[in-house]
């Protein structure tokens, strides 16, 4: 399994949720990229995300945008030379 662009679209969505507050929805306005805008509608169609547009997570939509979130800050460390 590869990370495809669609999915890496994917992950940029769900890392902009703030999971310190799941009342705090996001929005994917028309004028997104277009591959914001499918991420979103995608993620929507897997039942990750409340609207096609962005609305709030679901509950397995938090545990995939919490799974995204702490891989990134692993990810993230800078390297120690």
């Amino acid at each position: 399994m590869a990370f495809t662009p669609e999915l890496l679209a994917e992950l940029e969505i769900l890392a902009l949720f703030n999971l310190g507050n799941t009342q705090e929805g996001i929005k994917v306005h028309h004028t997104a990229t277009p591959a914001a805008i499918a991420a979103a509608k995608r993620l929507h169609d897997k039942g990750l995300i409340s609207q096609a547009d962005g609305g709030y997570l679901t509950s397995l939509g938090l545990d995939a945008a919490e799974h995204t979130q702490v891989l990134l800050t692993i990810l993230n460390v800078p390297e120690v030379v």
